[in-house]
């Protein structure tokens, strides 16, 4: 195959964004067997081994159609951050433009999107004497009056954290305690940096929110009939797991992990899945709609075609 990219200055990359249970994996899937593109995939659950039913992971044949890079790459007990998606979508973007193919990055996890556009603040490495006090103030007091001292001296972070927030409210106190410096001036004095390549932005965006809401409960509960449950019972068996770290707060699993503790009962478990995935969706939403400016916003039934149009149109632009 010709290679496209090598020489030029301006590589292309596709950013495919949208709501989970849009139809992001099965539109890319379909892109993937008509173009030179290789996905990458912007999941932050979808990177761990052993989530599988409950992230809605391609499927072994669909892996075999069109491979996802970044998919069961850490073991569930490890965290992997937005600056660790960062660092290796960069590393298989260079690699990919190398073999003249065009990266088409497809996912739903919006904090991972904006890491990679616009990089991270350069943040003082955590500290654990301080992290461990305001862990003992907040197991003392609860994480509602940790978030009242965040009021008092960062409010502008304060207000975009819910007071349960727990793992954010420690490191935005933390940080404040270290240098003084609230984390929301961090951010603000953040430098942007300046990518090595020319990305095109899709948001993948159903009209009808009805339509959305109806998806994710059929494929919640689909994922039941699949053995969601079981999933999340050989998890739950792992002394290394537990409800605090990032793989198993992904939604879904929780409330399964709950429903396993005899929290509450099987339909409750049901209503409370399909209402935190509902809210995740409204939350994606509410982000991409806030970039309407520089992302083009495609409709379920129209994002095949423009997304044919513009591949066509870079590709005949590089020959």
């Amino acid at each position: 195959m010709q290679n496209l990219f090598v020489e030029s200055e301006n590589k292309p990359v596709i950013l495919l964004m949208g709501p989970t249970a849009s139809g992001k994996t099965d539109l890319a899937i379909r892109l993937a067997q008509e173009f030179p593109v290789e996905i990458i995939s912007v999941d932050s659950s979808m990177v761990y081994t052993g989530l599988d039913i409950g992230t809605a992971k391609p499927t072994q044949s669909e892996l075999t159609l069109a491979p996802h890079r970044l998919i069961d790459i850490r073991d569930p007990a490890q965290p992997y951050s937005a600056a660790d998606f960062r660092s290796d979508a960069l590393a298989h973007i260079a690699e990919i433009h190398q073999q003249g193919r065009i990266p088409l990055l497809v996912g739903g996890t919006m904090l991972y999107f904006k890491v990679f556009k616009d990089g991270l603040a350069n943040l003082p490495q955590a500290n654990e004497e301080i992290r461990q006090k305001i862990l003992l103030q907040a197991q003392e007091q609860g994480w509602p009056a940790i978030h009242q001292l965040l009021v008092q001296v960062d409010p502008i972070t304060a207000q975009r954290l819910k007071p349960t927030d727990a793992q954010r409210l420690q490191r935005a106190l933390e940080v404040y305690y270290v240098t003084g410096v609230p984390l929301s001036t961090w951010h603000a004095q953040q430098q942007r940096e300046e990518l090595p390549f020319q990305y095109y932005q899709f948001a993948l965006l159903p009209k009808a929110r009805e339509i959305l809401h109806q998806r994710i409960e059929l494929r919640f509960d689909k994922m039941l009939e699949q053995g969601f449950i079981d999933e999340v019972i050989r998890l739950k068996q792992r002394e290394d797991l537990n409800l605090d770290l990032p793989s198993m707060r992904s939604v879904g699993y929780r409330q399964v992990w709950e429903y396993l503790e005899k929290q509450y009962d099987f339909d409750e478990m049901r209503f409370r899945g399909i209402v935190a995935t509902r809210q995740l969706a409204k939350r994606q939403h509410t982000w991409l709609r806030s970039l309407e400016h520089d992302v083009h916003q495609l409709d379920t039934e129209d994002a095949w075609i423009v997304l044919q149009k513009c591949l066509r149109k870079i590709i005949f632009s590089r020959k």
